[in-house]
């Protein structure tokens, strides 16, 4: 499956797709900081810090952010793992990803997790428990946000074992290849939500996945894959008009969404999940997938495609910043909960520690590395 003419591009780093993983994970932090301040109660119940002081709006951005973000990630993570594999054994292959994704896992929910719930009860007023009660295993919220991070080992090893096998698919267009990838993505999603009703996670000590979009997760891994070994990227883009038209109908299927989401807050007595409700979803969360996707590739490669002394550290702290950022949020998240400032002041300042604090101690942790190596 590896296109010997792409691993030219793996000499070079690929600066604006740097530079959009950087940026997804800056939606991913904006994402999680919202779930402190968001106003339907749904991040309440479970996540590390939850102030009273709400806004409706956060909410509603959130949504736009949980369609994009982790398939984008995933889409990068699929198109990088071509030139990842090329030249490796298999067994290096599958070494390098333990200590790239599973051991920094294992540490962070060892640490992390433990972390998490002593924030959680202090910023609630609430007593500590019992130390048993504060590892994934037996915390019913099993690993947060670490979730992606065994995921992905997953999806790096069923990618091994299809290039091992040299499985041979169709010759197809990308326009074909992106249609049967949402159209998978779509049959199964509703299926799962309408047919079997799995509309909620599976949570465990090893893996932790939403049900309905899994499938559709590794899909977007493999869109990314097919990318890289098509040279889909290879050139710059020339006209503008398939771009300026998703920019401007982007909106449509984002909307249509959102309202799908918010529909059933509007039944306090109950809302019905009906097969056509379902389907619906999914269709607008397919669509505006597309759209989202599109539009951010499309844009860093047109205007992002660069390199500077800030993106560099941004790029190189990233991966770092994703896995700690969640402390951040209860760290400072809790320190604001007790000053009578305005609820957008409070949204802002968390941001802007959560972010910088991540990147500061990202960064004095590569010095120190460094150093001592």
């Amino acid at each position: 499956m590896i296109n010997q003419t792409a691993e030219s591009n793996k000499a070079n780093r690929i600066h604006w797709m740097d530079n959009l993983r950087s940026i997804t994970i800056f939606l991913v932090v904006l994402y999680h900081v919202g779930g402190v301040y968001e106003a339907a109660g749904l991040w309440g119940w479970f996540w590390i810090v939850d102030d009273p002081n709400t806004m409706s709006w956060v909410g509603i951005v959130g949504i736009m952010f949980d369609i994009m973000v982790m398939p984008t990630m995933f889409f990068i993570a699929g198109y990088l793992t071509p030139t990842s594999l090329s030249g490796k054994t298999q067994m290096s292959f599958i070494i390098g990803k333990l200590k790239r994704l599973l051991i920094p896992w294992f540490i962070a929910v060892v640490t992390l997790i433990p972390i998490y719930k002593v924030i959680f009860l202090y910023s609630r007023g609430l007593p500590q428990e019992h130390w048993t009660t504060y590892f994934h295993i037996s915390n019913p919220n099993s690993q947060n946000w670490l979730w992606f991070l065994p995921v992905l080992f997953i999806f790096n090893l069923v990618y091994l074992l299809i290039s091992r096998f040299n499985l041979k698919l169709p010759k197809m267009s990308l326009k074909m290849t992106i249609g049967i990838v949402f159209l998978i993505g779509f049959i199964y999603s509703f299926t799962m939500g309408s047919i079997f009703g799995m509309r909620s996670w599976t949570l465990t000590p090893l893996l932790d996945f939403e049900n309905e979009r899994l499938l559709l997760y590794f899909m977007t891994f493999l869109l990314g894959s097919y990318c890289f070994n098509n040279n889909t990227f290879l050139e710059k883009p020339k006209s503008k008009v398939m771009y300026n038209v998703v920019n401007g109908i982007a909106w449509i299927p984002v909307t249509a969404h959102i309202f799908l989401r918010l529909l059933p807050f509007f039944y306090p007595d109950g809302f019905n999940f009906s097969p056509v409700y379902i389907a619906g979803w999914w269709l607008s969360f397919n669509f505006s997938l597309l759209a989202l996707l599109y539009v951010m590739i499309e844009s860093f490669r047109r205007y992002l495609d660069f390199e500077g002394k800030i993106w560099k550290m941004l790029n190189q702290n990233s991966y770092g910043v994703y896995i700690i950022h969640v402390i951040m949020i209860g760290i400072f998240g809790t320190i604001l909960l007790g000053l009578d400032i305005p609820t957008i002041l409070k949204y802002l300042l968390l941001i802007l520690f959560v972010y910088g604090f991540s990147n500061v101690l990202v960064s004095a942790y590569y010095y120190m590395k460094q150093r001592l190596t």
